[in-house]
């Protein structure tokens, strides 16, 4: 039997995404009340500009005073995508101590606070949900976070930022240089005038973070991933992935040490061969790669931003935050009890991809070999290309931890027979 009171839903932010919940909301009414077994009812909207006409929504709950809002103690679940950390945090905090549960899309926020927002909403008996927080319209902390909790996730490994994922594909695709492809991604709309947060890896980061910490029942902040940007990624490097049967991703890669005893978190561009499924990932799509003991390889695929996506996931959260305030329950909590170390990203082992400038003379590969052996790095393959007194030597290594590798490329640097290191990038997915 349903209920007839509404569950009122306050909504802060109401841009692109606060929009799209707005209207979901409105329009799909009578199918949302059926799925919870009451109907909500949008009771406020806080915003910056009041004065901006918003369509379908009754400009009577349009306020500025997003405080007074999440303090009305009438208010059973707030919706809160408005973005950065300040002030939302608050009003999210404020929101609990009211007796209100949240839903949010807020990655930097939960990248960096989530513990102890969770710790908040435990305190009060609230929900705080973020499935848009990762990967848009994809469920992806759900199934984490419920469908595989009896199973042990050992690596997630993603394409989890669409802008980057557009502009790596149409150097692929097309040969465009890293600038022209961005140019096109801004003049369609997948890239801010400002795209430092999607291309300098700080976007993917804070969902590594969020995503590392679910996969592994472990405490993961944005200061415990390493970022490397794909401003540097060049044709040549895609021609040289390509020689290698490979394309180039911004990849999110979170693993679990081989001895289970750590885990850790990375975002950098990296070769993948075409043969794996995140290769043919083109566009601005998304797709994550998840392993398990039990389950096996895993993949989830779909747009992973946009306001339509992102509401998809923020509405699927406000079901099933409402359903849990109808039946006097929560959802599951954080869960942070394998409080395992997370290593930095020196221990981290993969293969690498390593193109250097070389005097084209005799006694150059032995000299380079070396190196690497003193080192400890086992090369796999070499290919050496050179004219006029110059080449090029592309070496790819077999598996090797970073700081053996870092260690590698500092003495290279120093041998007379090396003019410089062209370009270093790890090789993924196999």
């Amino acid at each position: 039997m349903m209920r007839t009171r509404p569950l009122k839903v306050a909504l802060l932010g109401c841009g692109v995404v606060g929009s799209e919940v707005a209207r979901i909301m409105t329009t799909h009414a009578d199918d949302l009340a059926a799925r919870i077994g009451a109907p909500v009812e949008l009771a406020g909207v806080a915003v910056r500009r009041p004065s901006r006409v918003r369509e379908g929504i009754d400009p009577a709950l349009v306020t500025t005073d997003a405080t007074a809002l999440v303090k009305r103690g009438d208010i059973d679940v707030v919706v809160e995508v408005i973005g950065g950390i300040e002030p939302a945090r608050t009003l999210i905090t404020t929101a609990f101590e009211h007796g209100a549960s949240v839903v949010s899309a807020n990655k930097a926020l939960l990248a960096q606070d989530g513990a102890a927002l969770h710790a908040v909403a435990e305190e009060n008996g609230k929900d705080l949900y973020y499935e848009a927080a990762v990967a848009g319209a994809i469920p992806l902390v759900r199934p984490l976070r419920e469908s595989l909790a009896g199973d042990k996730v050992n690596r997630v490994l993603g394409i989890v930022n669409g802008t980057t994922n557009f502009i790596l594909d149409k150097m692929d695709s097309t040969g465009a240089g890293y600038q022209e492809a961005l140019d096109e991604a801004t003049a369609l709309g997948y890239a801010e005038a400002d795209p430092t947060a999607d291309v300098e890896g700080f976007d993917a980061a804070a969902k590594a973070a969020i995503l590392a910490g679910i996969a592994f029942h472990t405490r993961v902040r944005l200061d415990d991933v390493y970022r490397e940007g794909m401003t540097e990624v060049t044709a040549a490097d895609f021609a040289s992935a390509k020689n290698m049967g490979c394309t180039i991703k911004l990849l999110a890669i979170c693993e679990r040490a081989a001895d289970g005893g750590s885990v850790t978190a990375r975002v950098h561009p990296a070769m993948i061969p075409l043969s794996h499924p995140l290769a043919s990932v083109r566009g601005a799509y998304n797709a994550v790669f998840v392993e398990s003991d039990a389950a096996g390889q895993l993949m989830f695929y779909g747009p992973g931003a946009g306001g339509a996506p992102t509401a998809s996931a923020v509405l699927g959260d406000l079901v099933a935050v409402c359903r849990n305030r109808l039946n006097g329950a929560t959802g599951p909590g954080e869960s942070a009890y394998a409080a395992l170390p997370v290593s930095p990203m020196g221990d981290v082992v993969t293969r690498y991809h390593i193109s250097l400038d070389v005097a084209d003379k005799p006694g150059v590969l032995a000299q380079v070999a070396t190196v690497f052996a003193e080192h400890g790095v086992s090369i796999d393959t070499v290919r050496q290309q050179g004219k006029d007194g110059e080449a090029s030597l592309v070496v790819v290594t077999h598996r090797a931890s970073d700081a053996s590798l870092s260690g590698t490329v500092e003495a290279l640097r120093k041998l007379d027979t090396v003019r410089g290191v062209a370009s270093i990038m790890r090789v993924e997915g196999e």
